[in-house]
């Protein structure tokens, strides 16, 4: 019975998602394009910006040519540089505090999924001024207009700079959550390869295969469409294709661009089709433990693959096909089996481990429940677990 109330839910949610007023972010692309948001930034009437980005970044200096840039068109900048991975309710009010004093009126996150996640919360309580975070989690809690958001990623493997979500951490709690809305979407993002070259590779690796997770999660779930399901496959194509070469040659310009573009479609793709148990899985990990996100998703997937079993043999053996690896298997769990293996061996060329090390058997059962809590109903997964199944899963991925 309950499985039956899942899947009507999610029906009732694919229908609905025909008639939301989705946005495609508007680009910048190419080579150094970061040179050009400037101008674009002044075009719009904005002549005051928060900045959100993390220590990382600033300590790197590859925002001195943005902050330049606004300099010279006369917009005056407030910069908020401690986000931290997995950002909490207190880095969202922090910056807000900085967007009011400041009357800033536009918003550039500048990094990870964590700045940017970051920046979305800061929207949000800008558009809800009377609502908390925890307030608007879940699915449609903002529905106003944000400020205008420009997103500039720094690594190839989130998507965020495409995304409805922002994924906000209660440090008080250890919940980790996600606030959903169309409104969440960037306005504008620049897609500048350059900004990646740098990336330590354990960041590279990670991220791009959080990219494939997304990728995967939505190909294989039940609320595809025509344009997702194509979305998923072209950046399933160009990580396989690329992902090893940015790894182990981070200045290969081509090979980040396209490690970008993957992660915009992969972006595009799980927004309108949703994810599935592996990210509900890493949200709990990352609320615990501070696990990197891309790290979670990494080690998580493959597992979760296998436990759905012959729901996803179809897809999988198309994906299979797609890259290229189905010679010698005749059936479609064959080929199914022959996908995840390539996750597998690309996890391990890249030293991404095999189990997620720090798990508290203590903590479990209350991540069993978060997690299945996000998932079900949302979350139009191939199948649905139960508890027990979640907790097999747990001890499954467990050092």
């Amino acid at each position: 019975m309950y499985n039956l109330y899942c899947r009507i839910y999610q029906s009732g949610f694919r229908l609905a998602s025909y008639i939301l007023p989705w946005r495609k972010p508007e680009l910048l692309q190419g080579e150094n394009c970061l040179d050009k948001l400037p101008k674009l930034i002044m075009s719009k009437g904005i002549d005051s910006v928060l900045i959100v980005t993390d220590k990382g970044i600033s300590s790197l200096g590859l925002m001195y040519g943005l902050l330049n840039g606004l300099s010279d068109e006369g917009v005056n900048f407030v910069v908020y540089d401690k986000t931290v991975p997995n950002p909490t309710i207190d880095n969202i009010e922090e910056a807000l505090q900085m967007y009011k004093v400041n009357k800033c009126q536009g918003i550039v996150a500048f990094g990870g999924g964590s700045p940017m996640d970051c920046a979305k919360g800061v929207g949000a309580r800008v558009a809800r001024p009377n609502k908390s975070i925890s307030q608007m989690k879940g699915v449609f809690k903002v529905l106003k207009k944000i400020p205008p958001l420009f997103a500039i990623p720094t690594t190839a493997g989130t998507g965020s700079e495409t995304t409805v979500a922002a994924v906000i951490t209660d440090s008080k709690t250890h919940e980790k959550y996600a606030i959903n809305d169309t409104s969440l979407i960037p306005h504008y993002a620049v897609m500048d390869p350059v900004l990646t070259v740098n990336l330590p590779q354990h960041i590279t690796s990670t991220t791009g295969v959080d990219a494939l997770t997304h990728a995967v999660e939505a190909y294989i779930g039940r609320s595809n469409t025509p344009q997702t399901k194509q979305q998923s496959r072209e950046a399933i194509k160009l990580i396989f294709e690329n992902i090893f070469e940015a790894y182990s040659n981070g200045t290969n310009l081509v090979a980040r661009a396209n490690m970008q573009k993957a992660s915009f479609l992969a972006g595009l793709a799980f927004t309108r089709a949703y994810v599935g148990y592996v990210h509900a899985i890493a949200h709990t990990l990352g609320g615990f433990y501070s696990a990197p996100h891309g790290l979670a998703n990494a080690i998580i997937l493959p597992y979760v693959l296998e436990y759905y079993g012959e729901s996803v043999h179809k897809p999988l053996a198309e994906l299979a096909d797609l890259i290229g690896i189905s010679a010698g298997a005749d059936t479609k769990e064959q080929k199914a089996r022959k996908f995840i293996e390539a996750i597998k061996q690309l996890n391990e060329s890249m030293s991404i481990p095999k189990k997620f090390t720090g798990i508290v058997e203590r903590d479990i059962p209350l991540m069993v429940k978060r997690a299945l809590a996000e998932s079900n109903p949302l979350y139009p997964v191939p199948k649905i677990i139960s508890k027990e199944d979640m907790l097999t899963m747990y001890h499954l991925i467990k050092e």
